[in-house]
């Protein structure tokens, strides 16, 4: 194995030991104490505890985790399923032989800061390739086998932990649990896909000559050009054209549209979400030089082009 290679393994284990170290916090300093519960594995291993308080809270996570980790034995990578071994049982020590204050009673701040650590834990793992709760290897298992979504999977098992929870402990702990639920898994997503909230923006016009010289000079962002041929739309019929393929910060999507609409109000645009973006030759205008003038290399080989 080499330098760098040793280096990112460091790199990932210790980020993992810090997402086991935030949810942690949330769930000792938080979630636990309260009996709010978060989803998934960890959700119903807090719902057990509640109703059987001489089943340990860590024994139970261990527990209720190894039949998914089973089928992470027959799903997932090798380095994976060691990896989220490694946190799950990180987590369970952490919790039993780690104390931590109770920082708030007040609900509302539990469900919000509980679900923002736990998130924070689990979106750091997630990220350097480990799990720390089963539902997601489920998710995984019959996404693999059945073509079902993981998201979908994931939903309807903690509808299932919750409808339980609202009858087994109130109806009020269930939504203050959902809350918890709800930040948790946006937290997970920043985490995951980064707080830059990229689009992309797909355009077809018999204009689009000045619509890339507008996008470059007036956005700083780079594209990829598509060859077209016969479309039909609003417009007409256009036989050769060039269909624009782009990415934006979304702040900027108004003044993409004003782009466009400048250069040709009848082009045909589609926009869509971006989870994540690497590279790209104008990538470092969209992020330091917007608003600056661009390179003149970059302008001259734009009005070579048209």
């Amino acid at each position: 194995m080499n330098r760098k290679a040793t280096y990112t393994n460091i790199s990932e284990y210790f980020q993992i030991a810090l997402g086991i170290l935030l949810a942690s916090v949330g769930l000792k300093a938080f979630l636990l104490p309260n009996d709010f519960l978060d989803g998934g594995v960890t959700g119903t291993a807090i719902l057990v505890n509640s109703q059987f308080e001489n089943l340990n809270i860590s024994t139970l996570l261990v527990l209720i985790n190894i039949p998914f980790l089973i089928l992470a034995y027959y799903t997932l990578s090798k380095r994976i399923l060691i990896k989220s071994v490694f946190s799950i049982i990180g987590l369970a020590l952490v919790i039993h032989f780690v104390e931590f204050n109770t920082i708030t009673e007040d609900k509302l701040l539990i469900s919000i800061f509980g679900g923002l650590f736990v998130g924070s834990g689990i979106g750091l793992t997630v990220k350097n390739g480990a799990v720390l709760d089963g539902s997601e290897i489920l998710g995984v298992f019959l996404n693999d086998r059945f073509g079902f979504s993981i998201g979908q999977i994931i939903l309807y098992f903690n509808i299932i932990l919750f409808s339980i929870t609202a009858f087994v402990l109130s109806v009020e702990i269930a939504m203050y649990s959902i809350l918890t639920y709800i930040v948790t898994a946006k937290v997970i997503d920043l985490l995951i896909e980064g707080f830059e909230d990229f689009i992309g923006v797909m355009i077809v016009s018999k204009h689009h000559k000045e619509i890339k010289s507008a996008i470059i000079n007036e956005l700083g962002a780079g594209m990829t050009i598509y060859k077209g041929e016969k479309g039909y739309g609003s417009s007409g019929e256009m036989l050769e054209f060039d269909i624009i393929h782009t990415v934006i910060n979304r702040i900027d999507i108004r003044k993409m549209h004003r782009v466009i609409d400048k250069v040709d109000p009848n082009a045909f645009s589609i926009e869509f979400d971006i989870n994540h973006i690497k590279g790209g030759v104008l990538r470092r205008y969209l992020a330091k030089n917007k608003g600056k003038q661009l390179p003149k290399e970059i302008l001259n080989y734009n009005k070579n082009k048209q």
